[in-house]
């Protein structure tokens, strides 16, 4: 199976992707309320649009190792009647045989934009809640517990676990101590295009440190990351910069090619050797922290 591909195809169909050889899927499906997606049939029935994605879905568990994991992040849909897209794509995944293993609420906070969809606006008669959040839903295959076939060594630094392990993340700067709970909070990706590895051209591209998260706290170096709705290539970025393979799938020639340019732009920092440093070097000094404090009840 070749590794670090990209793959402009349908992933109902992933079949370059041994069975059981993926660690991590973090995706985004297509919205199905009317944005573009280039040559995507977005704005399908919704009965033909969830059968759409449980095709997806079983291809993904197919994929996955044993205590292998599957993130999925889902916006509700604009509808009359509210359509609870978490909770319909949370039943599928049961039915398929998946754990689920909790949610994640991604509060998108002011970069959710202002709609003008008030309903009745500042009268009882009919008010419209306006989502400024989504989800991110979390499945495992088989097992609870992921076999560290690649090693132990994820990356993620001890006061991240902490935090990260909490269902709500709210951290528009990367302050940690403001993400210490279920939801998360970022700001959403900019649409507009631009040259490198930050440009993005996709309708609807989520934040980078989304799956920079849950790559850290899900994986460990050497890892296999997928996403069968990679769009602009955000979630392949995410395992290039922490030393983990890639693959992922997308119909569109226009995000493929955009995908491809922003992975080759992209200048990987040695992010990973300085974490693993300062990791070890907290650990050394709580080590001699501990001896020094038996020395002293001598």
């Amino acid at each position: 199976m070749e590794l670090d591909k990209l793959y402009c195809a349908d992933s109902r169909k992933m079949r370059e992707v041994d069975d059981g050889s993926v660690q991590l899927i973090v995706t985004s499906p297509p919205y199905n309320v009317g944005k573009d997606y280039a040559q995507h049939q977005d704005g399908m029935e919704f009965e033909e649009y969830l059968e759409f994605l449980n095709t997806v879905w079983k291809e993904c568990l197919r994929v996955l190792c044993r205590g292998g994991r599957i993130a999925v992040n889902v916006a509700n849909t604009w509808r009359k009647p509210y359509l609870p897209l978490n909770a319909y794509i949370a039943r599928q995944m049961i039915d398929l045989g998946f754990q689920m293993r909790g949610e994640i609420i991604w509060d998108k906070g002011a970069s959710a934009g202002i709609s003008t969809a008030w309903g009745s606006f500042a009268r009882a008669s009919n008010p419209t809640l306006r989502d400024v959040h989504e989800y991110i839903l979390v499945f495992s295959k088989e097992s609870f517990r992921l076999e560290e076939t690649h090693g132990a060594e994820s990356g993620i630094e001890n006061l991240e676990f902490v935090e990260w392990t909490r269902s709500i993340w709210r951290d528009p700067q990367n302050q940690v101590d403001d993400a210490q709970n279920s939801i998360w909070k970022f700001d959403t990706q900019s649409k507009r295009r631009r040259n490198g590895a930050n440009a993005t051209a996709h309708p609807t591209p989520f934040p980078l440190d989304l799956p920079l998260r849950l790559i850290l706290l899900y994986t460990n170096i050497g890892d296999i990351v997928l996403d069968p709705f990679i769009g602009s290539g955000t979630t392949a970025l995410a395992a290039k910069m922490t030393q983990r393979h890639f693959l992922g799938y997308e119909i569109s020639r226009e995000y493929c090619d955009l995908a491809e340019e922003r992975l080759a732009a992209l200048d990987v920092p040695p992010v990973m050797q300085e974490r693993i440093a300062r990791k070890k070097k907290r650990g050394g000094e709580r080590e001699r922290g501990r001896a020094g404090e038996g020395e002293k009840g001598r």
